[in-house]
């Protein structure tokens, strides 16, 4: 009799496949089944080895074709008939990923598992556009919070903590709540010309985001028809964005040292 296998939870990182963790990268080959969502991308599904068996379990926004209680299940299910079993999720597994509540369930059942952590779609996107999410003089904390209206109950956060201005804001999966989000914030005392991006797909070669202020960003992501996911970053962090961008003299006979950025002034 084959003894009970183990759940690996992998954070796929944000997209990009060179992202990865080289222990993530490891157990992916190595599967016998994967379990993975939505917002996994296609170039890191290319890894996985021809012959393991898939399993697709990804939400959309309003639509849970197979419900989370379905897939802690089908983990527990694989796991005992003896099985190196993957779970893949985009981002980090317990950033926003229901990890927790997958491990919870392994727990019960007394099926092994391990965790291992992924670059969060914060950082990843971060690092895309050359931001910081924290910086000297103007940022000193960073805080995640997700958008996503559960079961289309509005918002209920804690907005006065969230709008400090010493504080990098970012939002999952707020696309189609950024306005009421930034409603909020500007109501309890943020600046309504706070620096703020909108990066839908970030990392991939689908990446695209819009720059604007907490007042418009909402707007330019409609008008921009940015696809989900898209993430949020606001904050004066945002507004590095020309001190930190490399202009197109480098590496010419251009003198670099006539136009580049004072960041001194930046960090006080």
């Amino acid at each position: 009799m084959r003894s009970i296998g183990k759940v690996s939870l992998i954070g796929a990182g944000p997209g990009d496949p060179e992202l990865l963790t080289v222990k993530a990268l490891k157990r992916i080959q190595n599967a016998e089944i994967v379990v993975y969502d939505r917002l996994v991308s296609q170039e890191i599904m290319d890894l996985v080895p021809p012959k393991t068996a898939l399993y697709p379990v990804g939400k959309k926004p309003r639509s849970h074709p197979i419900p989370q209680e379905e897939i802690n299940q089908l983990l527990v299910d694989l796991a005992r008939e003896g099985k190196r079993v993957v779970r893949l999720k985009g981002g980090d597994p317990f950033i926003f990923g229901r990890g927790s509540e997958e491990a919870a369930e392994l727990v019960i059942a007394g099926i092994d598992y391990e965790v291992v952590p992924g670059i969060t779609a914060a950082q990843g996107c971060a690092s895309s556009l050359n931001l910081p999410l924290t910086h000297r003089g103007l940022a000193t904390g960073l805080r995640y919070v997700t958008g996503h209206c559960q079961k289309d109950i509005p918002l209920d956060l804690d907005w006065a903590s969230l709008a400090d201005p010493n504080t990098t804001l970012v939002v999952y999966m707020g696309l189609s709540a950024i306005e009421q989000i930034s409603g909020k914030l500007i109501e309890h005392g943020m600046p309504a010309n706070m620096p703020a991006v909108a990066i839908s797909k970030g990392t991939t070669s689908e990446e695209r985001k819009v720059f604007g202020t907490l007042s418009s960003i909402g707007d330019l992501a409609k008008a921009a028809r940015l696809p989900a996911p898209t993430l949020f970053m606001i904050g004066d962090v945002v507004g590095l964005k020309e001190a930190l961008e490399l202009p197109e003299c480098i590496g010419s006979e251009e003198s670099w040292s006539e136009k580049r950025p004072h960041l001194e002034v930046i960090n006080g």
